[in-house]
């Protein structure tokens, strides 16, 4: 059956959405936009993705009259009208609008789409990952903006590596974030992830400071350097997407001789939380 979009303030088959040649997102990448998961027909952590949404517009300084609210509700109604999409992510974007002059817009566009996509392969949690390194920086990083063409670049180059993401650093050699990931990194049993005032704080993130909480697992919050890898016992990285997916090669390095016992554990207390969430009938 095919997908139902909601495409500025309408409601439209996936055959029937398009989005205007004239649309700021389009032209010029001035736009923000938020992607989460939907379990068992539900919306996961929607409060927070759509928090950091709002923010995120705020940022960019996108003027609209969504409130978090109103946002639930057409997350909602886009669900209902697509009633067999039970496993599977939204993508909500907020783009300047169409302008006449391609730099300025009367009114802003929202679009929500349905995506789906195929899971990674479970020897990539068994086993691990490779990432590398490269020094570059994102355009307003607090803000999940549209302008990814850097990252693509550097994407093309780790896929190339036999790396599945980039490690973002900066010129003082600071690791800070991945294109689309979080970064952490355990030492002598205490996991460190580079602190939320350079980063976007993914909500993924969020879940992993829960998790370490419940689990007494010491977490901080500080800047972890390039030069620091080969004192990693453990690395991991989370996102929407990926969930928990351990690391054990930086560029050359390797991490640890296998994926360790706390990332193990974070990964199987975020399952839990995933499968009781799918089974709980009560949310908002």
């Amino acid at each position: 059956m095919e997908k139902i979009f909601y495409i500025k303030g309408k409601f439209l088959k996936e055959s029937q959405s398009f989005v205007s040649p004239k649309d700021l997102g389009f032209l010029r990448g001035y736009g923000v936009f938020e992607f989460f998961e939907i379990i068992n027909g539900k919306p996961f952590y929607l409060k927070e993705h759509l928090k950091r949404f709002l923010n995120s517009a705020k940022i960019l300084k996108i003027e609209h009259s969504f409130s978090i609210k109103d946002l639930e509700k057409l997350v909602f109604k886009t669900l209902k009208k697509n009633k067999n999409f039970k496993n599977g992510f939204v993508r909500m974007v907020l783009t300047g609008g169409d302008s006449k002059d391609s730099l300025f817009s009367e009114k802003s566009n929202l679009y929500l789409f349905l995506e789906e996509r195929k899971k990674l392969p479970q020897i990539f949690y068994q086993k691990g990952v490779k990432l590398i390194t490269k020094v570059f920086s994102r355009v307003l990083p607090k803000a999940k903006t549209l302008c990814y063409a850097e990252s693509i670049l550097n994407l093309k180059e780790a896929k190339k590596k036999g790396a599945i993401e980039v490690l973002i650093c900066n010129e003082k050699g600071e690791i800070l974030e991945g294109t689309t990931s979080n970064f952490f990194a355990t030492i002598k049993n205490k996991v460190f992830t580079p602190p939320s005032e350079k980063i976007l704080e993914g909500v993924t993130r969020k879940i992993v400071f829960e998790i370490c909480k419940k689990l007494k697992i010491e977490i901080e919050e500080r800047k972890i350097f390039k030069k620091e890898i080969k004192n990693f016992d453990e690395a991991f990285i989370s996102s929407t997407s990926r969930k928990i997916l351990p690391v054990t090669k930086i560029d050359k390095i390797k991490i640890g001789n296998k994926v360790g016992k706390i990332t193990k554990a974070i990964i199987e207390e975020f399952e839990k939380i995933r499968k009781d969430f799918a089974k709980n009938e009560n949310f908002s």
